[in-house]
């Protein structure tokens, strides 16, 4: 059985052969469902099939959506959150479903029109639903299969469904990637953290599920008996962690893009730092991404969030390798007021690598002593942190002075820097070492809270209004312990302070009844993350910033249109309206020349749909041509048609044609977006013309966009330029070495970039000097030489030739089959391919027919024989064989 991490690692192929299947894959995809979509003039149509199913013996309310086409396609399910029904998430199954997936919604137990008790994801009952549903998508004829019994699927779903993701995961294998959201990773560690029991949250819970009733009877007796007594015990414990994803965290192997809130005092952002650390471990690809909102209210960015697990499932599920499933690591940032709504501004922040909870550490020196405070009777009147459902709101707008947070008199201890230098933005979990004492040998429960602070210390801010718990048993009392802080993302700028706070009570934590005496000794400097890796989107620029330069282009554009206008063109050739380029008898000798050409009677065609390679040595004729084919320079002799229209300066078919030649100029201070949208307003055509969207998601830049180009690798750079090339979606793409200076995954993503490019119905003529990549893109080949055209052709028929063999297999053959195959009569050598499955044989005297006799004497399990010759080798044949 393959296992999920081998599939993941699958989706990263080493041989061309395999390049070559998925590039005619992505070209059926985008043919049949994004371009019909566009050419259809609206989204396809989704249909949803509702019905009772019992996976695991339970009634199950499902709801199953499809749209368009007979394709085979992945499979997606969506879990709910807790309290609500698969209605919850019926328009993220329709997206989903008109993107070409196969959706199925459900109803957990106990929720909706199910059955069955809520057992908190039990393994033997929710998390069985799930496989139960899987068994169910196995069969369905439009759903992908992976192998018999196995659909290629993926789990998302906020909190509870978020939590059913990742079991799902972690018990069945046939899972192939997860995007769980605003989850839990131990729901013990969650509803007791450090042995606290978090009363407010579980009694909501409770609620929400119906009353302790609509429970297990196991969990409705767990939660009285924890309620009741107000703390923990080891059966409550145990119970919550068995139905926690961490149970299974050496089982979780399947891509993970795990979505956590920032306000969220719940399910906090060290739940998903758990999930990293455990899933990255088994050698699964992850990416966190910390949102603004989460379960104590706020914005959950569900567009941007949802935008981000369709890309996640493009990548792992339909194997779109080109797909920018976005950095290793994202947050959002509040920053200032929108004067417009007076809404809080958002942008966001992110690293190629995570940086975990304690990146970067700063250490920031606090008042000494011991603070004595007391635990009242009763632990009444609390202290106030966050509240959910109304703070959540209010945690956005931390960083701009507002928040609600209450400490009373006599129940707190604070320690409090000096006023900063300069400005810290904290991204992660400040730490203090403290010595901590309780009157009457008790345990000792504290809330640790950093405050932000005004110079005029009259206002304090509770970053995300989050306090985190400690029970502190006596034999820890009396000696130095490291406490951890609330994770968050917080800017405390030059001037304020940083407030330690050890209270004796919260609201949302159950405290001891009886009353108590604490001492608390601040034994050394506040530690806060500062995550240095972690880089802010560019913020936006004043217009004259982009004004100037922009009015600049624009009458550059003008007066260079108005100057082409005047060269008049031939008549169209109604015959070529739907031919992309036809090039006849074209001819341009070098200046200055009688009988030097560059290039010389040069004559091919292009068709729609096709990826050209323009293939020659240094000195071919190849970038003339194209500076010919783009109007730049004049021929001496000859025609080029774009769709039936004659090449020539100025002419206007060239507005169908988009280019990327010898680099692109980009503003440096301005992001890649603002550089997108300053060239299409120097185009002077409409702003509704341009398709930026379209353009982007081809060249899959993601949160990119965001930042100044000065800050893009090389790669970016080169997709952003494709992007523009591609502004308008013109009919006619053509690239001159758009790989220059790109690393291997770079060149892959470019590769990417183009076959989807063509898949819709457009064509792209790219010229390239690595043959390699050229064999694993292009459809078809124009081969020049000294400025003649040598061959042109489909690239199958121009490396069909020759005495390499490539033959495919059902099963990997193993070495020692190799050898055997390398010995026998007639056979020059016999490797075995990168993957296994399937040998390049060399023929020395042997025919195709004795070798495949060969082949089924020895049990090798053939599924294809074919000629197989390295494009490389028949370039070099034609080239050597011209100069002859």
């Amino acid at each position: 059985m393959e296992t999920p991490t081998a599939r993941w690692r699958r989706l990263l192929p080493r041989t061309p052969g395999r390049w070559a299947a998925v590039g005619a894959a992505l070209a059926v995809l985008v043919g049949g469902g994004t371009w019909s979509a566009v050419a259809d003039d609206g989204p396809p149509a989704v249909q949803r099939e509702d019905r009772m199913l019992r996976p695991g013996g339970v009634p199950i309310d499902t709801s199953y959506f499809t749209a368009g086409g007979s394709g085979k396609r992945p499979a997606v399910l969506i879990g709910h959150g807790f309290g609500g029904s698969k209605n919850d998430v019926r328009a993220q199954a329709e997206k989903l479903a008109a993107d070409g997936y196969a959706v199925l919604t459900w109803s957990a137990r106990g929720f909706g029109k199910s059955g069955g008790a809520i057992s908190l994801n039990d393994p033997d009952s929710e998390v069985k639903d799930v496989s139960g549903l899987i068994d169910w998508l196995a069969k369905r004829p439009e759903v992908e299969l992976d192998k018999k019994g196995d659909p290629r699927v993926g789990l998302t779903g906020a909190s509870y469904g978020g939590a059913v993701s990742l079991l799902a995961a972690g018990h069945d294998q046939r899972v192939d990637a997860i995007a769980p959201v605003i989850t839990y990773w131990n729901l013990a560690d969650a509803l007791f953290p450090d042995g606290v029991f978090k009363k407010l949250w579980a009694g909501i819970f409770i609620t929400t599920g119906g009353g302790c009733e609509k429970f297990e009877k196991r969990l409705c007796e767990m939660y009285e008996r924890v309620a009741v007594s107000g703390k923990p015990d080891a059966a409550a414990t145990k119970l919550l962690a068995e139905r926690s994803p961490s149970a299974v965290a050496d089982r979780i192997k399947v891509p993970s893009l795990l979505l956590q809130g920032q306000s969220d005092s719940l399910f906090p952002l060290g739940q998903a730092d758990a999930m990293q650390k455990a899933i990255s471990a088994n050698g699964a690809p992850v990416s966190v991404d910390w949102i603004s909102g989460g379960h104590d209210g706020g914005d959950n960015e569900t567009p941007r969030v949802e935008g981000r697990v369709g890309a996640w499932f493009d990548r792992y599920l339909k194997e779109e390798t080109g797909t920018d499933t976005g950095p290793a690591f994202r947050v959002t940032r509040t920053g200032g007021i929108d004067s417009t709504d007076g809404a809080a501004l958002k942008r966001g922040a992110s690293s190629d690598t995570y940086p975990g909870l304690r990146s970067g550490g700063r250490e920031i020196p606090l008042g000494e002593g011991t603070k004595t405070f007391r635990n009242p009777a009763g632990s009444a009147p609390p202290a106030i942190s966050a509240v959910p459902g109304v703070g959540g709101g209010l945690s956005q707008l931390s960083s701009l002075g507002v928040g609600l947070s209450l400490d009373f008199p006599g129940q707190f201890g604070r320690f409090e820097s000096a006023p900063l230098a300069t400005s810290v933005h904290v991204t992660g979990t400040p730490t203090a070492r403290v010595t901590v004492k309780a009157t009457e040998g008790r345990d000792a429960v504290l809330f640790g809270k950093v405050y932000d602070v005004s110079p005029d210390g009259r206002q304090q801010v509770l970053p995300s209004q989050l306090v985190a718990p400690y029970r502190i048993t006596p034999d820890q009392q009396g000696k130095p312990i490291e406490l951890a802080l609330p994770a968050v993302d917080h800017e405390f700028d030059a001037g304020h302070r940083m407030r330690l706070v050890f209270s004796a009570t919260d609201l949302g934590y159950a405290s001891p009844a009886e009353p108590a005496t604490y001492a608390v000794t601040a034994d050394g400097p506040l530690t806060v993350p500062t995550a240095p890796a972690v880089k802010t989107a560019a913020a936006a620029l004043p217009w004259w910033t982009w004004g100037l330069p922009a009015a600049a282009l624009v009458i550059a554009a003008a007066l260079l249109i108005t100057a082409r206008r005047r060269t008049a063109t031939p008549a169209p050739d109604p015959a070529l309206t739907d031919v992309p380029l036809q090039i006849t008898g074209l001819s341009k000798k070098y200046a200055k020349s009688v009988d030097r050409y560059a290039v010389r009677e040069l004559s091919f065609r292009v068709e729609k749909g096709q990826v050209l390679g323009l293939l020659g040595p240094n000195g071919a004729g190849k970038t003339t041509t194209l500076r010919m084919l783009m109007g730049l320079i004049t021929p001496d002799e000859g025609e080029i048609r774009v769709f039936g229209q004659a090449i020539g300066p100025g002419a206007p078919v060239l507005s169908r044609v988009g280019a990327f030649v010898e680099g692109a100029g980009f503003l440096p201070h301005l992001s890649g977006r603002a550089n997108l949208d300053l060239y299409w307003q120097a185009t002077g055509r409409p702003a509704e013309d341009a398709y930026i969207d379209e353009a982007l998601e081809i060249a899959g830049l993601g949160d990119a966009l965001a930042r100044a180009v000065r800050t893009y690798s090389q790669g970016m750079r080169q997709r952003l330029a494709i992007a523009q090339a591609m502004l308008g979606m013109p009919d006619l793409l053509i690239l001159d070495e758009p790989t220059n200076g790109l690393d291997p995954p770079q060149i892959r993503e470019m590769r990417d970039v183009m076959i989807r490019y063509a898949a819709g119905g457009r064509t792209v003529i790219v010229s390239s000097h690595l043959l390699s990549e050229v064999e694993q893109s292009c459809t078809h080949l124009v081969v020049m030489d000294r400025g003649r055209l040598v061959q042109a052709g489909p690239v199958a028929e121009i490396t069909g030739s020759g005495d390499m063999i490539l033959v495919t297999t059902a099963e990997e053959v193993s070495e020692p089959l190799a050898e055997k195959v390398a010995s026998l009569p007639g056979i020059g050598s016999a490797v075995r391919l990168d993957d296994g499955r399937g040998l390049l044989v060399r023929l020395d005297g042997a025919t195709t027919s004795r070798l495949v006799a060969d082949l089924v004497r020895l049990d090798v399990p053939v599924t294809g024989v074919g000629p197989h010759r390295r494009l490389e080798d028949a370039f070099l044949t034609l080239i050597s064989g011209g100069a002859a």
